[in-house]
């Protein structure tokens, strides 16, 4: 029996992940009327149909799209089965491609992306910024590595370890009635504020959306008619224009973000008044001690630069 071969999976696989047979080709770094030989050559061989073909779309048969997502599974193992020989012993080495949310890539990496230059110059990390859902989707096909983000998440198919907790803070002008208030007047006036709308999120999609969400719980906020965000740099112009006001992850706040504007933060109370840091793959990745030896990294920086922020908010606050 003749099987089917890696390359003719691949054209498969990425025929259906582009809709379109000459982004596929370029994909797969053939032409176009290679890949769409190979596929038919792929039918032949399995005695079957797995694409119709129409000059403005491709459809996949019920059985094509079946074989597809099993073939993207053993691409994947193929793929791992190749890492693990060419790593070897060897940690953080070659390519590494690693996902990361928007809320974390630009606020820890920077910081972190010169000391693994220094320590593994053998590695060549090729990061990619996207919503937690669209990682989440990669990570479990194949494309990624890792993918750092926050958490709670599902992670069904995934590990993940913890790197830091970040606590959120109430961002707020800085004429905004609860600038001098203590946690537990915030906690009472967020409370009796909740009905006014006040508070503005990011848009639907975003992790840190959810996760504010879940904080906002001890506070009983309802957030059913909040404004919305697409950034935390949006975010941020919002509140300094007296439009509401936002809880910001600490890591976040740390960097220029709030550079030039007049916008105060007030520390939150509530056990769960954080976010989780954390790093995932896959749990048949072949590169799980070199994806834990990342993961120290990228926690000694996270909470190194957390704790600093907090120590200076309280050296802040005692000299005002």
């Amino acid at each position: 029996m003749y099987l089917p071969t890696l390359k003719q999976l691949k054209y498969l696989v990425e025929l259906e992940r582009h809709g379109h047979f000459g982004r596929a080709a370029e994909a797969c770094s053939v032409t176009q009327s290679t890949l769409s030989a190979g596929l038919q050559e792929l039918e032949n061989l399995l005695d079957c149909k797995l694409v119709e073909r129409t000059k403005r779309r491709v459809f996949f048969t019920e059985l094509g799209t079946e074989i597809t997502k099993r073939a993207t599974g053993l691409l994947r193992e193929a793929e791992e089965i190749a890492s693990l020989a060419r790593h070897g012993n060897r940690l953080l080495s070659g390519d590494l491609k690693l996902g990361a949310i928007p809320t974390i890539a630009p606020y820890l990496l920077p910081q972190t992306l010169p000391l693994l230059r220094e320590e593994y110059p053998d590695l060549r990390l090729f990061l990619i910024e996207d919503e937690t859902a669209r990682l989440v989707k990669r990570l479990r096909e194949g494309s990624l590595d890792a993918a750092l983000m926050a958490f709670p998440y599902d992670e069904v198919g995934l590990e993940w370890i913890e790197l830091a907790e970040d606590p959120f803070l109430l961002a707020h002008p800085t004429n905004h009635p609860v600038t001098n208030m203590t946690s537990a007047d915030i906690h009472q006036f967020l409370e009796t504020q909740s009905q006014q709308k006040e508070l503005i999120l990011l848009e639907e999609g975003h992790c840190l959306r959810d996760h504010a969400l879940a904080a906002c719980q001890t506070y009983n906020l309802k957030t059913d008619q909040t404004l919305q965000a697409s950034s935390l740099l949006t975010l941020v112009h919002m509140v300094a224009n007296g439009l509401g006001i936002t809880l910001l992850p600490s890591l976040a706040c740390q960097t220029s973000l709030l550079e030039g504007t007049n916008i105060s933060l007030s520390p939150l109370e509530g056990q769960e008044t954080h976010r989780k840091l954390g790093l995932a793959w896959r749990k048949s990745s072949v590169r799980k001690e070199e994806l834990k030896q990342l993961a120290k990294h990228l926690s000694h920086t996270a909470r190194e630069q957390i704790a600093k922020f907090q120590n200076h908010q309280k050296l802040t606050k005692i000299q005002h």
